[in-house]
């Protein structure tokens, strides 16, 4: 069962991807062990900012300012009426839509400057307006929409009718074989009749249009609808409420025989997840861009508190267990900012396909964000664990660390959690093994079509393998890089190690390598760390060649943040095939089976089954409540949950 559908799952999302790279990429070149250095150097130029960017940039920040207080929003959880208000007034519901539309058209850079501005302020507003744009009702639409659509729907999001994305099912997270939410055709052909339950749907409840996927249950194809929440049937029982982002407008929308005109379609029927990964692809762009503003944000905070908070006699900051940190915070800001920066502007490349990049700029940014808060903590002490309103009320700055720590944790899970960002970028890599060589390694194909593709296999990778041995990487190699050639040389050499090492596991774990996700995991995160350091190096150069005054401190700061990471990447290598992968799945398999369920003595416990936890038993909760009996038939039990679903 468990095998079935996992099988399904890999299908129904092995059909929505992209199927084809129309051109070279940075990272799916690197990946296969060809460093493009062209592709991202030079660097792109400091944003020029058109009049109409910095009126609004200008006046949003003055609103900021005067207007919006982040924590009293935390506090009363919900956004009060004068802020959205405002933001409507000043067209940020607007920010990426088309002029020709109302909208500002911002570009996808200008996009990302707002976005980094909001993310050092209040993680709540970066919640409200990305799910509105990046992945609500107008990218959607921009990409896949009709013109008709376009006219009828895009106006109104500018002037800020709130809009909403909605996939996630109780039943469902990342795993679309199991969408259980259905559209049906009425007999005339004319509308759809939409029948199901979403859940986490950011902005739902305070939402007037929504994106839906649903699934046809005659074809089994899921496509993309707009569905007003005014209509008939569309329910919101239930408002959740979160560890941080405590505003963010998410709930539980239920769809009971809700009628759909066919010309609310988006794109054609059984499009519906190809326009969810694609609108994505871009929509993961602004956490990266609102990580770099929080993480500038902690820079501030421990760089004066380095300063303020005297200990034995001098500032905290001059001692070795806290300069080090603050080292590691700028060298890591700095990293994160050049990432955030080089994702942009690829995105904004005609034809470039930025699946891979912004997936890596989400996944890097938003795990090293977290653990730049965590520093930040750390440095504060008990301050940083204080509230700013509890800080103000004793007479000191509201210094809102604690805040910042609870609402940006949300980061690695919003938008592709971290595992899936690992896996999705895991399936990109070997996406070129897949083609040449998928009938030998992973195919279930005959005996005789594996004889067939062993020619072209073969001749792949006699050209192929023995040029991931070859090729200079030492000195004078970058040599106009300065200190940062030996970092560039690095990555060159270490990219194809990469591509030697996916290789080998391929050969290695053959059709179970899908399985082996530790060593996937490790392939991407050198793949990160090799992204990182090459935006880095080439933000720093190219400061040098306009002759930036700070030029000399991002080398210096980019060459930290190189031999840190350069260090991490040696032991991933290392941990590739030297671990205790196998060691540890037995142990988890033996605590599932109840072996180790000792542990647990000696707690109150949950007071729950497995069952109970199911999405499935909510009604067997409800029916215990009301003293109830309850026995689901055994066909609508629900299957075990597939794997970070």
């Amino acid at each position: 069962m468990a095998t079935t559908e996992r099988t399904k799952s890999l299908e129904v999302a092995e059909e929505s991807r992209e199927k084809e790279w129309s051109s070279h990429t940075f990272l799916r070149d690197l990946f296969l062990g060809d460093f493009r250095l062209d592709l991202i150097h030079p660097f792109p130029d400091p944003l020029v900012e058109r009049p109409e960017f910095r009126k609004f940039y200008d006046g949003l920040e003055k609103f900021l300012r005067e207007d919006v207080d982040p924590d009293e929003i935390d506090r009363l959880g919900d956004y009060p009426d004068k802020v959205v208000d405002g933001l409507r007034r000043l067209g940020a519901f607007g920010m990426k839509i088309p002029e020709e539309y109302g909208g500002l058209g911002f570009t996808q850079r200008e996009y990302g400057k707002v976005m980094e501005l909001l993310g050092s302020y209040d993680g709540n507003l970066i919640a409200l307006l990305s799910a509105h744009q990046s992945i609500g009702v107008p990218q959607p639409l921009m990409l896949f929409g009709t013109e008709e659509q376009k006219k009828k729907f895009l106006p109104r999001c500018a002037k800020g009718a709130i809009s909403a994305f909605a996939l996630t099912e109780p039943a469902v997270g990342s795993d679309p074989a199991s969408l259980s939410t259905t559209a049906r055709p009425t007999p005339d052909g004319k509308a759809y009749i939409l029948e199901g339950e979403k859940l986490w749907c950011t902005n739902g409840t305070k939402a007037e249009l929504l994106v839906v996927m649903a699934r046809n249950p005659d074809t089994d194809r899921i496509s993309a609808f707009v569905v007003e929440t005014s209509w008939e049937g569309v329910e919101l029982p239930h408002r959740c409420h979160f560890m941080g982002l405590r505003a963010l407008a998410n709930g539980v929308v239920i769809f009971r025989n809700v009628r759909v005109p066919r010309e609310n379609l988006i794109g054609k029927e059984g499009q519906g997840l190809k326009i969810a990964l694609t609108t994505l692809n871009t929509g993961r762009l602004t956490l990266p861009a609102a990580t770099v503003g929080m993480a500038k944000q902690c820079l501030e905070i421990c760089r004066k508190w380095g300063l303020a908070r005297v200990q034995w006699g001098e500032p905290i900051g001059r001692h070795e267990a806290i300069s080090r940190k603050l080292a590691q915070l700028a060298a890591t800001t700095y990293a994160m900012e050049s990432v955030h920066q080089l994702a942009d502007e690829l995105a904004t490349r005609p034809g470039y396909d930025i699946r891979l990049e912004a997936a890596a700029a989400k996944e890097w940014n938003t795990v090293k964000a977290w653990e730049l808060v965590d520093d930040t903590l750390q440095i504060r002490g008990g301050r940083g664990y204080e509230t700013a309103d509890s800080l103000e009320a004793r007479g000191e700055p509201g210094v809102p660390v604690e805040r910042m720590m609870r609402d940006s944790r949300i980061n690695l899970i919003f938008e592709g959690s971290s595992e899936i960002m690992h896996l999705f970028m895991a399936r990109e890599a070997v996406d070129k093994h897949l083609h040449v060589a998928g009938p030998l390694v992973y195919g279930r194909a005959s005996g005789r079509e594996k004889l067939d593709a062993l020619p072209k296999i073969a001749a792949f990778y006699a050209r192929w393998y023995p040029t991931r041995w070859t090729g200079w990487g030492r000195w004078p190699r970058y040599e106009s890089f300065g200190r940062l050639a030996r970092h560039l040389r690095f990555v060159e050499r270490t990219s194809r190690k990469l591509a030697r090492s996916t290789f080998h596991g391929m050969m290695v774990y053959r059709g179970g390598m899908q399985h082996r996700e530790g060593f996937l995991f490790r392939v991407v995160d050198i793949a990160m760390e090799l992204f990182a350091m090459s935006a880095s190096i080439c933000r720093a150069q190219r400061m040098a060649e306009r002759h930036d005054p700070a030029a000399a401190e991002a080398i210096e700061l980019a060459d930290l943040f190189c031999r840190t990471s350069r260090k991490k990447v040696r032991r991933l290598f290392v941990d590739l095939w030297f671990n205790q992968d196998s060691f540890e799945n037995r142990v988890a398999n033996k605590l599932l089976e109840g072996k180790y369920a000792w542990l647990e003595e000696g707690i109150m416990g949950l007071g729950l089954s497995v069952d109970d936890l199911r999405p499935s038993g909510r009604e067997r909760r409800m029916a215990r409540a009301s003293g109830a009996e309850y026995e689901p038939e055994e066909a609508n039990r629900a299957p075990p949950p597939a794997p970070y679903s």
